[in-house]
């Protein structure tokens, strides 16, 4: 079997947790990203906006707004080849506005996900996976996507458990 390959989008800056607004170093998804580095042997890239969305938590969200709006494609800092060494792609990023951010549908559409297995894990506040395993569906036409994790992001910290237990159920051998 193949390393899989953890692919993921995360803020740092202004974000919520639970009713109010704090600055951030490290984003509640790449925090939920190096609990999993712990658990699995996998290739890890961080998908990084050319144009980042602001620190400021509520321009970041009207900017993410107006970029699903628009069903934008926001250009990636640096991008992957290809997927041809991997079986499994672990996609993670935060839900923003019901699904993911635009950038997760830039590199959707960028690759050949054609027999390739996508597992989705969002980050989030209380609302879920939203939309996004559908739209990821729909953009990585040929993958077989199974059923995501959805990790409360102010529990990013404590969900290593939770991580583990959904890796094994998906035939990833956690450490």
């Amino acid at each position: 079997m193949k390393k899989p390959l953890i692919v993921y989008f995360s803020r740092a800056g202004e974000n919520y947790f639970g009713g109010t607004l704090r600055y951030v170093d490290v984003g509640n998804t790449e925090i939920v990203v190096r609990l999993m580095e712990k658990y699995v042997e996998a290739e890890v890239f961080k998908l990084e906006m050319e144009h980042p969305y602001a620190k400021d938590y509520n321009t970041c969200i009207a900017e993410a707004k107006e970029d699903i709006r628009k069903k934008a494609r926001p250009a990636l800092r640096r991008d992957l080849d290809s997927l041809a060494d991997y079986d499994t792609v672990i996609l993670a990023y935060p839900n923003y506005w019901g699904t993911f951010p635009m950038v997760v549908a830039t590199f959707l559409k960028a690759h050949d996900f054609t027999g390739k297995t996508i597992l989705p894990l969002c980050t989030n506040e209380g609302s879920g996976m939203g939309s996004s395993q559908r739209m990821i569906a729909a953009l990585a036409k040929g993958a077989e996507v199974r059923k995501g994790l959805s990790i409360r992001g102010s529990g990013a910290a404590q969900s290593g458990p939770q991580v583990k237990a959904w890796l094994r159920e998906n035939g990833i051998a956690a450490m």
